[in-house]
């Protein structure tokens, strides 16, 4: 009987794919993930299964990057659109302005129902909060405000409960309880499942440390980690297919940052944190079986800013007085057109250092307040959503510039210099890893480069200063 239905509800999705035009969405990150850490790039050690099976059914991107070299700035930018410099979220712990236009609440505009569930680390997790899931534009949350580790305290649209079990299928779980409901509504849904690995301190189930056994207590623990994510993909794609939904689901995975150590970037120079390769290209596959029919392969250059203008286009959405975009609609790519990307990406690590919110005191916090009726505390991650002004010319820090191939990245010089900056200039289609600088043989191109680099963190200044609203 299992059976049966099983099969019917397959026969419906598949129906109601071709005669509708709003597949669910699924948006799904690692929090520190490198290029390197997956099987299907190579890695030999850890164990993927899942990711590999997807990078060989669905659309694998081998040139996908994040916006920013750090966490926040990256989920922000997913929300967005937008660079997170031009909202002001520079590093960790940076929340949204409350005056963005989010996917969230973009989707809804088409009649989406959405949750988020894991990871937030864009503002607080209590539900007054300007910058809380539920006030940028999310239905149902089961969110942290910044990594969590096993048997998690979560807040549950605004309500702080505890969790048991290994903190990526909990994301999963709770992400499955709303995906059910929608089905059974007969609704087209958004789930964005962040989650909290494999973010340091590692701390992985025994079930899956344990298939590290040669390995140092670290390192098993950091793949263990990783196999964690890989089992709750596995789940949530198996339960997508027993829902009938799994042919009308746009299913995304990637990561936020490169990785830190014992992480790998697959031979990429740098790590999390810097604007190498190493720092910002990460592992990213689509899954969609009624549109991505066969396994595909880009190096068409994408971005996490691309997520929600191709959300956007592909649903149709007309957003009013929005704000300038950074990303491109990838939606062309994504049927199997013919694309190439004409714009280019604009990267920049700001100088300035993050703001650290522990997850796990602040809902132990809340969660105390709720349970005794104690005086509430602040709301640490409030900080960052008033808009200050910035000279126009204010480019301090770490800085790239990508049109196709090429790379320009400008680096801040620590002592005094008469050149503030050291400039770096690849060609990735030849030099993936970033080992010969060709500043000297271009300069043309140095020159023309920088001068787009500065023109558009010009314009992000513009937007940090308020203009856009």
């Amino acid at each position: 009987m299992r059976l049966l239905w099983t099969t019917l509800l397959l026969f419906i999705g598949t129906l109601s794919l071709s005669a509708a035009d709003k597949p669910n969405i699924i948006l799904c990150m690692a929090d520190d993930q490198g290029y390197g850490d997956v099987g299907y790039y190579g890695n030999e050690l850890v164990k993927t299964p899942v990711l590999d099976s997807m990078s060989k059914t669905g659309l694998r991107f081998d040139r996908f990057y994040s916006a920013a070299p750090v966490c926040s700035p990256t989920r922000g930018s997913v929300m967005t659109g937008r660079h997170p410099n031009r909202f002001g979220c520079f590093k960790w712990g940076y929340p949204l302005r409350p005056q963005e236009i989010t996917l969230a609440e973009a989707v809804k505009k088409a009649g989406y129902s959405t949750g988020h569930f894991g990871k937030w680390h864009l503002g607080s997790c209590r539900a007054e909060s300007p910058a809380s899931p539920g006030n940028s534009g999310f239905d149902v949350w089961v969110s942290a405000p910044n990594f969590y580790d096993n048997d998690p305290l979560l807040s549950h649209n605004g309500i702080v409960k505890r969790y048991p079990g290994e903190s990526s299928m909990v994301t999963v779980d709770a992400a499955l309880d709303f995906i059910g409901d929608q089905v059974q509504q007969d609704r087209p849904f958004l789930a964005v499942i962040w989650f909290g690995s494999p973010h340091s301190p590692h701390i992985a189930s025994d079930e899956t440390r344990s298939l590290y056994p040669k390995q140092k207590k670290n390192v098993a623990n950091y793949l263990g980690e990783l196999t964690g994510i890989d089992n709750a993909m596995g789940k949530l794609r198996k339960e997508l297919g027993h829902f009938g939904i799994a042919d009308s689901t746009l299913l995304w995975y990637t990561s936020d940052n490169g990785a830190r150590n014992p992480g790998k970037t697959g031979g990429l120079r740098g790590s999390k944190g810097t604007l190498w390769e190493g720092g910002i290209r990460v592992p990213a596959i689509i899954e969609w079986p009624s549109v991505i029919t066969k396994n595909r392969i880009t190096d068409v250059p994408c971005n996490t800013i691309d997520i929600y203008p191709t959300i956007v286009d592909l649903l149709g959405i007309q957003i009013e007085d929005q704000p300038v975009l950074d990303g491109v609609s990838i939606l062309p790519l994504i049927e199997g057109k013919p694309f190439q990307r004409d714009k280019p990406m604009g990267f920049w690590d700001y100088s300035i250092g993050g703001q650290g919110v522990r997850a796990d005191q602040l809902m132990a916090a809340l969660k105390k307040e709720q349970e005794t009726g104690a005086k509430p505390g602040v709301d640490v991650t409030k900080q960052g959503t008033e808009i200050k002004q910035y000279e126009l010319d204010d480019y301090r820090g770490s800085s790239a510039w990508m049109e196709g191939p090429w790379k320009l990245l400008r680096q801040p010089n620590k002592k005094e210099n008469e050149n503030p900056f050291t400039y770096y200039l690849f060609n990735l289609e030849k030099d993936r890893n970033e080992e010969t600088n060709l500043v000297d043989q271009y300069p043309d191109r140095v020159k023309s480069m920088t001068e787009s680099l500065e023109q558009w963190q010009t314009s992000v200044i513009h937007s940090l200063n308020g203009e856009d609203y």
